[in-house]
């Protein structure tokens, strides 16, 4: 079954509030819902899980301004299994995030 534009961005901002439940970065969550927001409106075809996207979101936004070096608060393996994909999909979508966003 296909999914809508809409579905995918709120399937994506459901696994975003379960991370921010668990760890309550306040500051990260902002900016989190923000980059959907403006992910959703470039009209990029998030295609593929929407927890890739999610994850790829919180993968730019922790790595903006440094050199990728993970999540801060999580082991990659914890962040792979919290989001159910690969650390190379994660970093797939990360790539595609920030060439939409241009962070």
């Amino acid at each position: 079954m296909k999914t809508t534009p809409e579905q995918n961005t709120r399937a994506c901002q459901e696994h975003l509030e379960r991370l921010f439940e668990t760890c309550r970065e306040l500051t990260m969550a902002r900016a989190a819902m923000k980059a959907l927001q403006f992910l959703a409106a470039s009209g990029v075809a998030m295609e593929g899980k929407p927890s890739g996207w999610a994850a790829g979101i919180i993968y730019v936004l922790a790595n903006a301004d440094r050199q990728a070096c993970g999540v801060p608060w999580l082991l990659n393996k914890e962040f792979e299994e919290f989001f159910d994909v690969s650390m190379s999909t994660i970093r797939k979508r990360a790539a595609q995030v920030r060439k939409a966003l241009v962070i």
